[in-house]
């Protein structure tokens, strides 16, 4: 509940929810999660423009392949669904980031989007796209 979360007034970063056995977000540990997301959203920008670019391409080579035989039209195939796979990643994962931009702007990073708790410092760090306490992503994943 909101009552295991430390918060404090002050500057942004010392408004995120802390679990209660966790200090309060430094200015230099929110500087390093926020240039991680942001490395991300650059990286994955390329990687999603990239997977479109080999789409298009994929998708011209198709109407020139008229007379291939099966093993190349379904070779073909799984190529297309292989980089329509990729491009479908790297958009949920660019927006998972751009997400935890947000809520880092917002104020609201470290609050549990399911029950309100702290995710928690060290799980944030660890994974900072995360948008779920513990045990709400155990509840989440046994569904």
């Amino acid at each position: 509940m909101a009552s295991t979360a430390k918060k404090r007034g002050g500057t942004a970063h010392e408004s995120l929810s802390v679990r209660h056995d966790e200090d309060a977000w430094t200015a230099e540990e929110l500087a390093e999660v926020r240039a991680e997301l942001e490395a991300d959203v650059a990286r994955l920008g390329v990687e999603l423009d990239e997977a479109e670019h080999d789409l298009v391409e994929m998708m011209r080579s198709y109407a020139d392949g008229a007379g291939d035989d099966q093993a190349d039209a379904g070779a073909a195939t799984w190529e297309r669904e292989h980089e329509l796979s990729l491009a479908n990643n790297a958009r949920d994962l660019l927006m998972q980031t751009l997400r935890a931009l947000e809520r880092i702007n917002s104020g609201s990073y470290g609050d549990c989007e399911a029950c309100g708790n702290p995710i928690g410092k060290m799980r944030l760090q660890a994974f900072p796209r995360a948008t779920l306490c513990m045990t709400c992503k155990q509840k989440q994943e046994r569904r």
